[in-house]
């Protein structure tokens, strides 16, 4: 039997081994993988920063699925066959030592994301009855009298069994990942759902941004109103940029809001609870009290104990306040003012940032794909996995667990449907 896998990302490198691991006979099966780079992971490489974040300290799959915001229902029979315990299981077994940060995102403890690549290039090198077709990019794939032919730029054409598509999505296009895959699922009869960036930063109309660049925060809630009118938030933490917003909690909203386009002429207001440990009426009065407390003192001073002194600055131009101010001079309305502006900090959202889109929201349709096996239930024998697959996750790990989860499933898919 001949099995080709097209893409040799995280899904694609995870169905590769999988079916390397479980196939009995090398005689008889034959393995060609497709790679349009001239290496494989290239995506998987310069995940985290280059450290690659390759799963979720969280071992509670319930609440892991909790952060995908499309894809959840689908995955979920993947994620408890391979959930991230497994995951990290795995990769120690195959020689990777692994760590869990206070944030609960898990790296090589070397920080060198090459490791986890390297599993799968041994693997491949010495598997036999594998070939490996790098710098080739397919450019079709038919089906007839239940064969796929798969031809490629050079025209080159496979006749193969049963064929896996992991081509990835459309973001980082450097890395190949440029939605060649779409066209071919539709090709072979499967729709796509509206594709979007997600997992980017923020770029904002205010110009006072550029002031306060460098500025993190630990905690904060952002709120936003979309287009048809959902109330969406999410909690995290957040640094300001010269041009906007980036962050995890950033990254989060930004996936939420996908499928929205906003401009300089058509911004989206984003809401920034910059003190969420207390109330706005609790706040009013640690702030009342800090006026009595000290009338002498430059209130600035008392403000930058709830943020930032660089953004108190900004928050005391807005509120009408002078920076060098006596506690004693400040009016109550001013102070409840300035209340109003850290609870309920308005920006505007004028655009996303160029090339940092991590992921691709959207893709092959979910309703297609049998979550059990990964094939098609419109093109037997063929089998999806990864990003290519409308499913995607917040930034911390969820992304790749995915990419690792179907792509293990896919490869048992593969071998069953070949098999049985």
């Amino acid at each position: 039997m001949k099995i080709g896998i097209i893409g040799l990302g995280a899904a694609g490198m995870m169905a590769a081994t999988t079916i390397l691991d479980k196939i009995t006979d090398r005689n008889q099966d034959e393995l060609f993988l497709f790679e349009k780079n001239n290496k494989i992971g290239q995506k998987v490489l310069i995940s985290g920063g280059g450290r690659c974040n390759v799963t979720t300290g969280l071992t509670d799959v319930g609440e892991v699925l909790t952060k995908y915001p499309r894809g959840a229902k689908f995955l979920k029979h993947a994620m408890h066959s391979f959930p991230p315990d497994k995951v990290f299981a795995w990769f120690e077994e195959q020689g990777v030592d692994l760590k869990t940060e206070e944030d609960l995102r898990v790296f090589p403890k070397s920080d060198n994301g090459s490791e986890v690549v390297k599993i799968f290039e041994d693997k491949f090198k010495l598997s036999r009855g594998t070939q490996v077709h790098f710098n080739t990019q397919i450019q079709s794939i038919s089906k007839s009298n239940g064969k796929f032919y798969v031809r490629d730029q050079k025209q080159q054409e496979y006749c193969l069994d049963a064929v896996v598509l992991t081509t990835g999505g459309q973001a980082f296009r450097h890395t190949g990942s440029t939605g060649d895959g779409y066209a071919l699922a539709e090709k072979l009869g499967h729709s796509i759902s509206k594709l979007g960036p997600s997992l980017n930063s923020f770029i904002l109309k205010e110009d006072w941004v550029s002031e306060i660049a460098g500025i993190s925060h630990r905690d904060v809630v952002f709120k936003v109103v979309n287009s048809q009118g959902k109330k969406l938030q999410f909690r995290g933490p957040c640094l300001w940029t010269h041009k906007g917003k980036t962050g995890p909690a950033i990254f989060a909203m930004s996936s939420l809001l996908a499928f929205e386009d906003f401009s300089r002429e058509s911004h989206m207001n984003l809401v920034i609870d910059l003190y969420p440990e207390l109330n706005q009426e609790e706040l009013k009065d640690q702030l009342l009290k800090i006026k009595g407390e000290s009338p002498s003192k430059n209130f600035i001073n008392s403000l930058s104990k709830v943020v930032p002194r660089r953004l108190a600055y900004i928050l005391f131009k807005q509120a009408g306040l002078e920076v060098d101010v006596y506690s004693s001079k400040v009016s109550n309305k001013q102070i409840f003012k300035l209340v109003e502006l850290i609870k309920n900090c308005q920006v505007s959202v004028i655009g996303r940032g160029k090339g940092d889109e991590f992921v691709t929201a959207g893709g092959v349709n979910t309703n297609e794909i049998d979550s059990k096996t990964m094939e098609s239930k419109v093109c037997p024998g063929l089998f999806f996995a990864g990003e290519l697959i409308d499913v995607d996750g917040f930034t911390g790990g969820f992304n790749l667990q995915a990419s690792w989860a179907t792509g293990r499933l896919a490869g048992e898919g593969v071998l069953k449907f070949l098999h049985s």
